[in-house]
C-alpha cells in the first residue's frame, strides 16, 4: 500500500480503489503533535466513529466500506473508506459556547459572523445550534474562522448550504443521543467528500474526544470551564503557565499522569455514548 498522506493523527493509504483510514494514538493540541501518544487513543477514536456511522446512517451517507477488512497490523484503528474528493472547508457545528467561538463572542458580538444574544458566558447553551465553517491549515499552522458568504465563495452556494444542513442535522442526532446518555456535546468539526457522481459523504471521523467537546451533562455550570471527557484536558495542561510552552513546535512531553487521565476520559466518553466495555 502507498502513504498518501500522514495528518495529525491519521495516515491515510491507498490499497486499490479504496483507502484506508489509519487512527495512531498521536495527540495534537494548538495545531501541533505533540511527542507522547495516549494508548488505545487510536483504536477509541476509530470504534467510536464506527457506532456513530451506524446511528447516523439514516441522516447522511458516509464513507465506510468495511471495519475489518484492514490489514492486520492495524486492526481496531483502522477502517477501509471509499477514496472521495473532500470539501476544502471544516463544518463546525456549535450548540454551546466555548473555545475560540467564546472567544471571538467576547470580542465582537458574533461567531462567524451569526449574531448571538448579550450577555452569554463559558459553556452557554446558545438559543439554537450554529453553523461556523473553518479553513483547512497544513499541519503546523492554524485553521482561520470563516463566515458563510465566504464559504459559499469557495465551494458554491448549493454546496456550502446543503454541508450547513447536513452539520446541523448530525449536530442535533447526535447531541440528542449523548444527551440520553448524560453526555452534553457542546460541539464538533466535521468532514465531507464527494464520489466521483458527486455525492456528498460524511467522512473522517465523526463525533469523537478529539473532534468534539464532550462534558457531563450533570456537572455542566455556565460561566466556567467545564469538565470534559476530551482532548480540551490536554489542552488545559499545556496552556498552563508553568509549563512554560508558547504552543509552538515541538511541543513539550505530557507527563505520565495526564497521559492516564487523558485516556480515562477517552474510555468513559465511549463506554457511556456506546454503552459498551472497553476491554
Amino acid at each position: 500500500m502507498e502513504l498518501l498522506h500522514s495528518g495529525k493523527v491519521r495516515d491515510v493509504y491507498a490499497d486499490g480503489d479504496d483507502l484506508i483510514l489509519v487512527a495512531s494514538d498521536r495527540i495534537s493540541v494548538y495545531d501541533v503533535v505533540l511527542p507522547t501518544p495516549i494508548p488505545d487513543k487510536g483504536a477509541l477514536l476509530t470504534q467510536l466513529s464506527l457506532w456513530w456511522f451506524e446511528q447516523l446512517a439514516g441522516v447522511v451517507p458516509n464513507h465506510v466500506v468495511s471495519a475489518t477488512d484492514v490489514p492486520a497490523e492495524w486492526a481496531g484503528r483502522a477502517i477501509r473508506c471509499r477514496r472521495l474528493s473532500m470539501v476544502p472547508v471544516e463544518c463546525i457545528a456549535r450548540g454551546y459556547l466555548a473555545g475560540s467561538g467564546r472567544s471571538e463572542y467576547d470580542r465582537t458580538g458574533e461567531v462567524c459572523g451569526v449574531t448571538l444574544p448579550a450577555g452569554l458566558v463559558e459553556g452557554s447553551k446558545l438559543p439554537e445550534p450554529i453553523f461556523t465553517p473553518t479553513t483547512k491549515a497544513p499541519i503546523g499552522e492554524h485553521d482561520e474562522s470563516i463566515g458563510f458568504d465566504d464559504m459559499v465563495e469557495r465551494v458554491g452556494k448549493d454546496t456550502a448550504e446543503t454541508l450547513r444542513e447536513l452539520t446541523l442535522k448530525v449536530y442535533r442526532r447526535g447531541a440528542e443521543l449523548a444527551a440520553e446518555r448524560g453526555i452534553i456535546i457542546a460541539d464538533t468539526k466535521l468532514e465531507f467528500g464527494r464520489t466521483p457522481d458527486g455525492e456528498l459523504l460524511l467522512a473522517d471521523e465523526v463525533l469523537t474526544p478529539d473532534s468534539s467537546r464532550f462534558w457531563p451533562a450533570d456537572s455542566w455550570q455556565p460561566g466556567r470551564s467545564q469538565d470534559s471527557f476530551d482532548k480540551q484536558f490536554v489542552r488545559d495542561w499545556a496552556a498552563d503557565p508553568k509549563l512554560g510552552w508558547d504552543k509552538t513546535a515541538p511541543g513539550p512531553e505530557i507527563p505520565p499522569e495526564i497521559v492516564e487521565a487523558t485516556r480515562a476520559r477517552y474510555i468513559e466518553a465511549y463506554e457511556r455514548i456506546t454503552g459498551r466495555r472497553w476491554a
